[in-house]
């Protein structure tokens, strides 16, 4: 699998992130993937708000990383592309396979690695995608073979790229509350990891999924997507919020709810909108979490699951079974733009979009 179809060192451009809400195209050399690697040829890039959070506006760092994490690489975790070269070595993928990037390289040998969570490797040499490597927002990415995932025939490059990230942080938060058929969901906060709860809660056999969001142009964007029953603006505090939900969904509370606000007020609404011996998922990045215990968690007998991103291995479960429920996760997408245009989509996806924002660095790949 050693088959080479570009020509590396040719110049390509790449996104950089200088840490004062811009982005900017630099040239750069195309790599040659050495062994276990392979080139991919990126069709999508999504915009995730922890760059956006954490580098677009200025380096601050990443929880759970030591020492400064954005190392002035290509920006972009959330690739998906077409492989164009593979380095020696490589035995599962070669040229001209579709795949999805996991955004972390891992160590391969600790426990955490062992089980597919690269996400949580502390080893050393642990990189990240667009924060120690270069990452997606460039015509061609360097991988590693043992981070890429198949990406199924029927699902597209945006996709693929939906599920780097975004969609793989909510399916890990719904699996681990078990969604399922005898219960409603609840999700906090859509923006495009809540709008991907409700969709793959959906998928799971939530009785019925209601969403609860501030803006009035997220929910109306959420409300286009009929993956939720209802969406609702949130009352003046949780307790509030939670009697409207009860409300609409003629139940005391919700069996399981994921807060994807990462706010104070949305992780309250979750908790305050469980049903008696519900279960909650955190997914959301930052702030924090206050609550009164009787009350809000004991008398409730509530179970509390914190969830980071997801595995290797469940990530490649996903893609499997948004084909097999027939879901296309580029439904949330509201804006694309190609590479050159990256300032004004980073701009976009930092303030008023209604949806997910992607890049196409290459356009010319098709679904």
């Amino acid at each position: 699998m050693g088959e080479e179809t570009v020509v590396s060192g040719e110049i390509m451009q790449g996104v950089y992130l200088p840490g004062d809400s811009t982005a900017v195209l630099r040239g750069l050399a195309v790599p040659e993937p050495g062994p276990g690697q392979v080139l991919v040829e990126v069709g999508a890039s999504g915009i995730c708000g922890s760059d956006i959070g954490y580098i677009y506006h200025e380096h601050k760092g990443h929880r759970g990383v030591d020492g400064p994490a954005y190392r002035g690489v290509v920006a972009g975790h959330e690739p998906a592309g077409r492989i164009v070269a593979a380095g020696p070595g490589c035995t599962r993928f070669g040229v001209d396979d579709r795949v999805i990037v996991y955004h972390i390289a891992g160590c391969g040998r600790c426990d955490n690695c062992r089980r597919g969570y690269f996400i949580s490797c502390t080893a050393p040499q642990r990189q990240a995608y667009g924060w120690q490597r270069d990452g997606g927002h460039a015509h061609y990415v360097l991988a590693e073979e043992s981070t890429c995932v198949p990406l199924p025939d029927r699902l597209s490059y945006v996709d693929g790229a939906l599920i780097a990230c975004g969609f793989g942080t909510a399916y890990e938060g719904l699996r681990r509350i078990g969604v399922n058929g005898e219960g409603d969901l609840l999700v906090v906060g859509l923006g495009p990891v809540g709008l991907a709860a409700g969709m793959i809660g959906k998928g799971m056999g939530a009785r019925r999924v209601v969403g609860v969001e501030l803006s009035p142009q997220r929910r109306e964007w959420a409300d286009q997507l009929g993956v939720f029953d209802a969406t609702v603006a949130p009352e003046a505090d949780a307790e509030a919020t939670a009697a409207l939900v009860a409300d609409v969904l003629h139940a005391p509370g919700a069996v399981t709810t994921i807060d994807c606000s990462g706010s104070r007020a949305g992780r309250a609404t979750a908790i305050a909108g469980a049903a008696e011996w519900g279960r909650v998922s955190l997914v959301g990045e930052g702030g924090t979490l206050e609550t009164e215990v009787s009350d809000a968690l004991l008398h409730k007998q509530l179970t509390l699951y914190a969830s980071w991103v997801t595995s290797l291995t469940a990530m490649t479960e996903l893609a499997e079974n948004l084909d097999r429920w027939n879901l296309r996760p580029e439904t949330v997408v509201s804006d694309r733009f190609p590479l050159e245009a990256a300032d004004p989509a980073y701009a976009l996806a930092a303030g008023a979009s209604r949806g997910k924002v992607v890049l196409l660095p290459s356009p010319e790949l098709r679904s």
